[in-house]
């Protein structure tokens, strides 16, 4: 029995950042004080606080250290873990309005969430099946191999009402009954693990930190429907990811939870990986199930929809990855558990991956109905540096942007839809006052254009005509006509488009135009981007006033606008000067502006 554990997370974030090395170096100090017998160093999954990474927490006491260094190292062990004294300055908050914080669930970052589906992350060592038996893993697959039918877990499911964390909603039950119906000699269960949009890692972290609940909750799914097969199609992009689920499904088979003759049972259930190679457009259900099959990865047109003929024309279920981890939890805890929490159509939690301009970026998993507001101010700590929030993007490119007066919406499928935007995979990046709405709709359709597979001709050629459309406003050279070309256009891409990417790719154009119209009408009419993004749109110039001539702009300058003598005013020469921002970030005296 150890006195003391050392949890190091080892997520994507934490190793880029050098926990590996963190880990190396911790096990050779307590190796050379003699601690091998009383401190244990245990590689978790993802905390969540990814923006303070290496993070480190040692219990009993708790101690939440971040940012963590190598050098840092030896002396968390001779004071903390030898002497038993807290490095207080490598904590990451010791103090709460003035108490002392005792656990870690007592920070801002973490009292309002609820972690269901992470659970686990940053908890246990993923590469090690005996702490996800020690958390009650497994039990759920016992309990209804040997407890319920096949009926009766399809209704627990229904009744919890679980909908879809994939993006469209969908209640789960019910896609995994209308497969339980079908008569076939194979069916499969897919898992979605394709996750493309941009900034969004909440599926990764999760097969990072817990592979054996995605795996326990497939195996349900096939018990559930009559399946013996499953497949998770994760991204290539995720070695982690990957290599801990290859791990978990070796220790599964060693185990008996996967394979043959289940818990002693007639059940026989196992599971496979397929590889994605990175294409957006197969994070659709048909498309990654033709990817699965070896062939390019496009769409199908639905119906018949894949609970019918799916995966090598077979009946298929699938769900992606956040979606499984709640279905163990479901079975054991009951479905009024559940949907006790979060709001009366959009139940139980979602997980978010928050990026941008938010001082706390990271995961977070809060119950359907938190606002917005909570999630930014309290949670994500705020926009840094002073500045102003002024919108959200949810949905990553199927999504929209949420502006300031929707902050204190409560956010669950339904809500995001009235007001033109989605729940997505969860996604959700913070905007300030210095981003360019008309430029952020441009990024998502880049992306997009990008991604397109290029089967339907509304999405092909529809997107490339609109991201165009975009591209000459912000150049300077739109004109109102195009604003509702543009707009009629969205309509309908949204309306012809063959699947899920074309139908929602208009969303970031329809949604920036709603709620900030007037940054669009500045560009065409005014020629100029209020947030000063739009290179194209751009004057830099100095005011005569405040400029002390003291010649760094024009020696950081790269292409030689900038002239004038020591000690007088200097000037910029706008048919040379490239806009690159240089000029402004050197001076001192905020003489330099753009507009």
């Amino acid at each position: 029995m150890y006195r003391s554990n050392v949890l190091v997370c080892g997520g994507t974030g934490c190793t880029s950042s050098n926990s590996g090395e963190i880990i190396a170096a911790l096990e050779r100090e307590i190796a050379a004080k003699g601690l091998e017998k009383e401190v244990e160093v245990i590689k978790t999954g993802c905390f969540g606080l990814c923006a303070l990474g290496p993070i480190m927490i040692v219990y009993p006491e708790g101690s939440f250290y971040s940012m963590v260094k190598v050098e840092d190292i030896p002396e968390i062990v001779e004071e903390h873990l030898l002497k038993g004294r807290i490095v207080k300055r490598l904590l990451y908050q010791e103090t709460v309005d003035g108490d002392n914080i005792k656990s870690l669930n007592e920070t801002p970052f973490y009292a309002k969430q609820q972690r269901t589906a992470l659970r686990n992350c940053g908890v246990i060592n993923p590469e090690c099946i005996d702490e996800y038996l020690a958390m009650d893993g497994y039990k759920a697959l016992e309990k209804v191999l040997t407890q319920m039918t096949p009926d009766e877990v399809i209704e627990t499911v229904k009744a919890s009402g679980l909908r879809g964390r994939g993006g469209g909603g969908f209640p789960t039950g019910v896609k995994w009954s209308f497969a339980a119906a079908q008569q076939s000699d194979q069916k499969y269960v897919c898992c979605n693990a394709d996750e493309g949009d941009p900034g969004a890692f909440m599926d990764r972290s999760i097969l990072e930190g817990d592979p054996h609940t995605v795996l326990e909750a497939m195996a349900i799914a096939g018990y559930a429907i009559g399946s013996s097969q499953g497949y998770i199609y994760v991204r290539a992009e995720y070695p982690i990811a990957v290599q801990r689920l290859q791990i978990a499904i070796d220790q599964a088979h060693e185990y008996g939870v996967l394979g043959n003759n289940i818990f002693g049972t007639d059940f026989s259930f196992d599971v496979q990986l397929r590889l994605g190679a990175g294409a957006f457009v197969c994070g659709e259900e048909t498309a990654l199930m033709t990817s699965i099959e070896g062939n390019r990865g496009e769409p199908r047109p639905r119906p018949p929809f894949p609970a019918v003929k799916g995966l090598f024309e077979k009946p298929t279920i699938l769900n992606n990855v956040e979606t499984y981890a709640n279905i163990c939890q479901i079975i054991l805890k009951g479905a009024d558990w559940f949907s006790a929490m979060g709001t009366e159509k959009s139940k139980g939690t979602k997980v978010f991956a928050l990026g941008g301009k938010i001082a706390h970026t990271g995961l977070v998993e809060v119950p359907m109905g938190t606002t917005l507001r909570e999630i930014v101010e309290e949670i994500g700590g705020g926009v840094p540096g002073g500045k102003k929030f002024k919108a959200a993007q949810t949905g990553g490119p199927s999504g929209g942007c949420i502006p300031a007066q929707h902050l204190d919406i409560p956010i669950d499928y339904d809500n995001l839809i009235s007001i033109g935007s989605m729940m997505g995979s969860g996604g959700l990046i913070v905007m300030d006052e210095t981003t360019c709405m008309v430029d952020i709709a441009k990024f998502f359709l880049e992306f997009t254009v990008d991604e397109s597979c290029g089967k339907c001709t509304p999405c092909r050629i529809g997107t490339k005509r609109l991201l165009e459309m975009l591209e000459k406003i912000t150049s300077g050279n739109g004109t109102m006509e195009d604003l509702d070309k543009m707009e009629e256009l969205c309509y309908y891409i949204k309306e012809n488009a063959l699947c899920g990417l074309g139908q929602t790719a208009p969303n970031p154009v329809l949604s920036t135009m709603k709620f900030f119209r007037d940054e669009y009408i500045a560009h065409v009419k005014d020629k100029k981007c209020p947030a000063g993004v739009c290179k194209d749109l751009l004057r830099y110039s100095i005011d005569p006033d405040k400029c002390r001539g003291c010649t760094a702009c024009a020696r950081v300058c790269p292409v030689g606008a900038i002239s004038g003598k020591v000690k007088e005013a200097h000037v910029i020469d706008t048919t040379k000067c490239i806009k690159c921002g240089s000029c402004m970030e050197k001076c001192k005296f905020g003489a330099i502006s753009k507009g």
